[in-house]
């Protein structure tokens, strides 16, 4: 129970691997909220869970600062401390050359991947730095950090934000016993991978495992990152990512 006493927020919660550290987190003791825009799967992904009561819902859409909000409020009023956030919420966007994507799916991919960081940043962080302990955690992605996939650049540009992010808000926090790193999944079978099942023999060939990963194996890596397992471990960007970043072949 290596979440026992530990209350955090998961964001993007509704799926994937969202969903995944959802059921794993409960499994491992720790009250939850919960967060995504798809309020009929948040309920019964809670009421599948042990303790249901221990998981509360707040639906809503992680570009607006309210949701963020809502959700630290509702941690604050039910558990009353906040010792960590799992912020996945994430969006791939339309596959499209640079010169060919509009400006409004841009924006929709920086606001879903990177601006929804800041909010919760913003939201969650003072909980933490009040009780002098805790740990952020954002999903990034190989994308943008260790390869160039073409048609991705929103994607690329966001998720290589949350890296710089992440580095100096561990730098900001860290002497208020705050811990800060981004989570760089390798493909996962997630429906942001879709259903193509060319594409994935693609994506398989990427990994030095010549295989993509499933939700819940994405989830454990979440869970070091997030439990007192990785107590001296700031400001990383840690791969779990199958060898993506080393394969070749």
């Amino acid at each position: 129970m290596r979440l026992s006493g530990k209350t955090g927020i998961i964001t993007g919660a509704s799926s994937g691997i969202g969903a995944a550290a959802v059921r794993l987190f409960a499994r491992e003791g720790a009250a939850l909220v919960i967060t995504a825009r798809r309020e009929d799967l948040l309920h019964a992904l809670r009421d599948s869970c042990p303790e249901p009561s221990r998981i509360i819902v707040v639906a809503g859409d992680t570009c607006l600062e309210e949701t963020h909000k809502a959700c630290v409020d509702a941690a604050m009023r039910s558990f009353g401390q906040l010792d960590f956030g799992f912020n996945n919420a994430g969006m791939t966007g339309p596959n499209a050359p640079l010169t060919e994507l509009a400006e409004d799916a841009w924006r929709s991919v920086l606001d879903t991947n990177l601006n929804s960081a800041y909010y919760a940043s913003k939201y969650q962080l003072p909980m933490m730095q009040t009780a002098q302990k805790g740990s952020l955690v954002f999903t990034s992605s190989f994308v943008g950090h260790t390869i160039g996939l073409p048609g991705m650049s929103a994607y690329a540009a966001a998720k290589a934000g949350l890296i710089g992010l992440t580095q100096v808000l561990a730098s900001e926090v860290g002497s208020d016993g705050v811990r800060v790193n981004a989570l760089l999944p390798g493909g996962t079978m997630t429906e942001m991978a879709g259903t193509d099942a060319n594409f994935h023999a693609f994506v398989r060939g990427l990994h030095a495992l010549k295989r993509m990963a499933e939700p819940e194996e994405i989830a454990q890596a979440a869970l070091f990152l997030v439990s007192d397992d990785s107590s001296f471990v700031t400001g990383t960007a840690l791969l779990a990512d199958g060898g993506n970043s080393i394969c070749k072949t």
